[in-house]
């Protein structure tokens, strides 16, 4: 789920608590670059399908595991972007 937009109308980082949240999270980043579906997923090497289910929000299983890992640990993932 994003987090609320500051007073700059600008995003603050994305808190990853679920596939939903993740998906929104690139969904906004890949829009923010200009990018289609079809240029990302070439640029990373994955399927625009894949990538469409990934925005979708839908559990694939290594998302899965993941997130059960961050959850038994007690933490959580935050996306932001990057300054490299």
């Amino acid at each position: 789920m994003p987090t609320d937009r500051d007073e700059a109308g600008s995003r603050r980082p994305f808190r990853i608590y679920t596939p939903a949240s993740l998906g929104d999270a690139i969904r906004h980043y890949r829009t923010e670059a200009g990018l289609t579906q079809a240029q990302l997923a070439e640029m990373a090497g994955l399927g625009r399908s894949y990538l469409s289910e990934l925005e979708t929000g839908k559990e694939t299983e290594q998302l899965k595991r993941i997130l059960r890992v961050l959850r038994q640990l007690g933490v959580r993932m935050t996306l932001d972007e990057a300054d490299w």
